[in-house]
């Protein structure tokens, strides 16, 4: 499941090619990525603060839901409006999405470019985890997310 986390993330929303998909849902953005009989979908909603869900199925969009991940938050307040600052944090959240590991394939590792620090806090494994990550511009939180997770069970 790892490998195959870290291979739709790096296709998806971290990819410069990554395309939408037609949303099942009025107001989202849908991102899919399939391959080795597993299927991913992301969708989210929003731009500033954007919440949203990562899903994996067994097959196919259709197909049994295996793993989720959930997340919350975005830009800070004071940030709302200034859309081309957002877009050059989100560009580097995308490269620090480029280096997801399968030890973790949830969100990015730590990393510094220029005047933009990631952090990346976990509890947990696959299975079962939360965590936050930041985003830090010149000394200040600007990005700032809530995500959790983990395998799907059954009764």
């Amino acid at each position: 499941m790892a490998e195959f986390l870290v291979k739709a993330k790096k296709s998806t929303y971290a990819s410069v090619d990554s395309m939408n998909i037609k949303p099942e849902r009025s107001g989202f953005k849908e991102l899919e990525f399939c391959a080795d009989g597993l299927y991913y979908r992301d969708s989210y909603c929003g731009f500033y603060s954007a919440p949203g869900m990562e899903v994996v199925r067994l097959e196919n969009k259709e197909g049994k839901p295996v793993w989720t991940m959930s997340y919350s938050g975005g830009m800070s307040k004071e940030y709302h409006g200034e859309k081309q600052f957002t877009l050059s944090v989100f560009s580097f959240l995308k490269k620090v999405l480029e280096n997801v590991q399968s030890d973790k394939p949830f969100r990015g590792p730590g990393m510094k470019e220029g005047d933009f620090e990631y952090s990346s806090k976990i509890n947990g494994d696959i299975s079962e985890f939360s965590g936050e990550e930041k985003i830090i511009y010149k000394g200040k939180v600007v990005f700032r997310q809530f995500f959790s997770g983990g395998f799907v069970v059954e009764k």
